[in-house]
C-alpha cells in the first residue's frame, strides 16, 4: 500500500512554513556569527580538529561554500588554521578560545529564544519534536548526493 501523498503534502507544506522559526532563531544571533558561521564552530567543538574537506563533508555542503564559512571565522579570530603535520599543503581546522566563547554565547541565545517559544509546550512534546527532527534529518542522509 502506497502511503497517502496528501500526508507528504502536509509535511511540505509544514517544512516550507519552518523559514519562519529560522528566521526568529537567525534574529537572536549575532550579526556577524549566522548560521554557516555558527555551524562551522559547533561541528569544531563536537567532532575536534579537523580539515576543511571533512568540515564541508559534516556541513552537507560544498567544498566553496565551507571555505567560505572557514574564511568568514578565521577572519573574526575564531577558528584557527594550523599546518596539517601529515600533509604541508592543508590546513587543520581548530576552535579558538573566543570561537568557543562565541559558540557559548550562540548556545545561550538560541536556548533562551526556545525557551521563550516553546513556554507552552510540555518537556514530551519538546523531546519528541528533538526526536521526529533527528530522524527527518537521518532520513535525508548526505544531500549533496546526486539524484537520478
Amino acid at each position: 500500500m502506497e502511503p497517502s501523498s496528501s500526508r507528504y503534502e502536509d509535511l511540505a507544506r509544514a517544512i516550507s512554513a519552518f523559514g519562519a522559526v529560522k528566521r526568529g532563531i537567525a534574529r537572536v544571533l549575532p550579526g556577524d556569527c549566522q548560521g554557516g558561521a555558527a555551524a562551522v564552530l559547533a561541528l569544531l567543538k563536537h567532532h575536534g580538529d579537523m580539515r576543511t574537506s571533512r568540515l564541508a563533508e559534516l556541513m552537507a555542503v560544498d567544498m566553496s561554500v565551507c571555505s567560505r564559512h572557514v574564511a568568514h571565522t578565521a577572519a573574526r579570530g575564531w577558528v584557527e588554521r594550523l599546518p596539517d603535520p601529515d600533509d604541508g599543503r592543508s590546513r587543520i581546522l581548530r576552535l579558538s578560545p573566543e570561537g568557543l566563547a562565541m559558540l557559548t554565547e550562540l548556545d545561550r541565545r538560541v536556548t533562551e529564544a526556545f525557551t521563550r517559544y516553546l513556554a507552552e509546550w510540555s518537556d514530551d512534546d519538546v523531546a519528541l519534536l528533538t526526536a521526529l527532527l533527528a530522524r527527518l534529518r537521518d532520513s535525508f542522509g548526505d544531500c549533496r548526493a546526486t539524484h537520478a
